[in-house]
């Protein structure tokens, strides 16, 4: 199983594609974060998420896309900016096809660490570990990218286990 984590930001929306081998080892294929310039209308960078989302999804053909709830805002219009930015994400998801996954920052936090308070580093951290990767991915918005597309084959792997006995 393939999935596109995306962690949606107004300056930088992170990305990256995981995929679960046959043995069971997560395997890291593409991360990164698309860099958005807070000069540039609006319009303009969900413009630029929707294009880069849309090549990383024809080039990776993930199964899923996973995305963080919002769960917190400064004010009010920056989770009204927060909100296109994912509803931008969710479209490119939906124009290829594939089903979104959401989970909050508690449960991506806990399926990574295991403990849904860990703190930024510690899910960095475990995310080179999980991934066999020799540095933590910079910039951190493309390491919580990974980190949501770890929870997604976390979560949906107990759900099929589940399935599976009933």
């Amino acid at each position: 199983m393939r999935v596109l984590g995306i962690d949606c930001g107004t300056e930088y929306t992170g990305y990256g594609v995981v995929e679960l081998s046959a043995s069971g080892e997560l395997l890291c294929l593409l991360c990164g974060a698309i860099k958005l310039s807070p000069s540039e209308p609006l319009p303009l960078r969900l413009s630029r998420i929707f294009d880069r989302l849309n090549e990383i999804i024809q080039e990776h053909h993930p199964d899923y896309v996973a995305i963080e709830d919002i769960f917190y805002a400064v004010n009010v219009k920056s989770a009204l900016k927060l909100g296109q930015v994912r509803g931008v994400a969710m479209l490119a998801a939906a124009s290829a096809g594939l089903e979104v996954a959401e989970y909050s920052p508690l449960s991506i936090k806990s399926a990574v660490v295991g403990y849904g308070k860990a703190e930024k580093h510690q899910v960095q951290h475990m995310v080179r570990q999980l991934l066999n990767l020799e540095e933590i991915p910079e910039p951190a918005d493309a390491a919580d990218a990974l980190a949501i597309a770890i929870c997604h084959l976390h979560t949906s792997a107990t759900l099929e286990r589940q399935r599976a006995i009933l």
